[in-house]
């Protein structure tokens, strides 16, 4: 089980890691400079928010298969639903601290 919940959504997390590290201008490509590219922020966005809505539908397709009886490999269902349940879960948590920092720069007084 534990090899499970290690290995779902592996590389959602990676890609959304080095996008947020290419946002960050930590990205091993930059070198010392941080990122200048206008629109990479939104690129990377987007990329992310993409991804995670092909998990999303994966994980609806899996739950719709097993309840007609379609899927053959109740693993492969399983880990499809938790993938999708986990990449959720950490772009929940991007946007709450996305928000925060927002609300905190709202907050500063020049």
């Amino acid at each position: 089980m534990s090899d499970i919940i290690n290995g779902v959504g592996a590389s959602s997390i990676g890609s959304i890691s080095s996008g947020i590290g290419s946002i960050a201008g930590l990205s091993s490509s930059s070198g010392s400079q941080p990122a200048q590219k206008s629109g990479e922020f939104s690129t990377i966005l987007n990329k992310t928010l993409s991804e995670l809505n092909e998990s999303q539908v994966a994980a609806d397709k899996a739950v719709a298969d097993l309840a007609t009886g379609e899927i053959t490999d109740l693993h492969q269902a399983a880990i499809a639903i938790g993938k999708a349940e986990t990449s959720m879960k950490l772009m929940l948590e991007i946007r709450n601290k996305a928000i925060s920092a927002y609300k905190e720069v709202a907050r500063t007084q020049l």
